[in-house]
């Protein structure tokens, strides 16, 4: 497996301002729920959106320090991010189909988590050349935690009653229910699939300027 390449510190600048600034949306909007009188934290961020999102602003942000500091990033640290980035196709391209203009936050807020952020980072993962190649055999590690999520919200669901999303109430029923399971997990996988040919794929470092000389 070929060693992850170097890059110029402002790109590791941009990346710690970007993760900073995903935190301050994502607590500004934590803040509006707090306004509208539900300050459970385990509401906020029981939203697949917002955990992926905390995510990978601390992915980015460690992986933006570590380029500051001219240090190589580990291959967890890549592997970590290849999963986030893999959810982050995931909440955008499930927001912006099954549950489009939903939700209480601002439409900017929604905008920012449900296509800025992954935009960036599906983007920051195919052109920037400091990740490593992700082995096929390893694909089944973006499933595990979409899966306790899910684990999770059902049972919140038929016990207290609350669930992030409209497909995912109880009273849809358990067809219903196993079906957007099913649909969610491959969902997963495909995103993951495009995400590991991604890391697999060699950058033109004559086209891509980010890359240290």
């Amino acid at each position: 497996m070929s060693s992850a390449a170097s890059i110029h510190p402002g790109v590791g600048a941009v990346r710690v301002v970007v993760g900073v600034l995903a935190i301050v949306v994502l607590g500004y909007a934590y803040g509006l729920s707090i306004t509208d009188g539900d300050a459970n934290p385990f509401n906020y961020f029981g939203y697949f959106t917002n955990q992926t999102s905390l995510l990978m602003s601390v992915l980015l942000m460690t992986a933006g320090g570590l380029s500051l500091a001219r240090r190589h990033a580990p291959v967890a640290l890549s592997t970590l991010r290849g999963v986030a980035t893999a959810y982050l196709v995931v909440v955008a391209a499930i927001y912006n189909t099954l549950v489009p203009g939903t939700g209480a936050a601002p439409p900017w807020v929604s905008m920012m988590l449900h296509v800025v952020l992954p935009v960036i980072a599906l983007l920051d993962w195919a052109l920037v050349n400091d990740r490593r190649p992700l082995a096929w055999q390893r694909l089944w590690i973006v499933l595990p935690y979409p899966l306790v999520w899910l684990a999770v919200v059902l049972i919140r669901g038929a016990t207290d009653g609350w669930v992030p999303y409209g497909f995912l109430m109880p009273e849809n029923g358990v067809r219903s229910l196993v079906l957007h399971a099913v649909g969610l997990s491959c969902t997963v996988l495909m995103a993951g699939a495009l995400v590991w040919a991604m890391s697999r794929r060699p950058i033109d470092q004559l086209k891509v300027n980010v890359l240290r000389r």
